[in-house]
């Protein structure tokens, strides 16, 4: 049976410190991945060209600077 974030969390909150530490580890990494499949999924639909248009005008304009 699938279980609840809630009761997840109420899982994670009972693992050993070294447990949560790999936890923790592999999370990072698993919504590191999750991250990027959802920007590259919005670029290849096109729903970030607005947004990249309107930073190439300002930079065109020369409204931006270094960082």
């Amino acid at each position: 049976m699938a279980k609840n974030a809630r009761e997840i969390g109420e899982e994670i909150m009972q693992l050993p410190q070294d447990q949560l530490q790999k936890f923790r580890e592999w999370y990072e990494v698993f919504d590191s991945e999750q991250w990027d499949e959802q920007i590259a999924s919005d670029a290849s639909d096109g729903k970030l060209d607005e947004i990249a248009d309107r930073a190439m005008k300002e930079y065109t304009a020369g409204k931006s600077r270094p960082i």
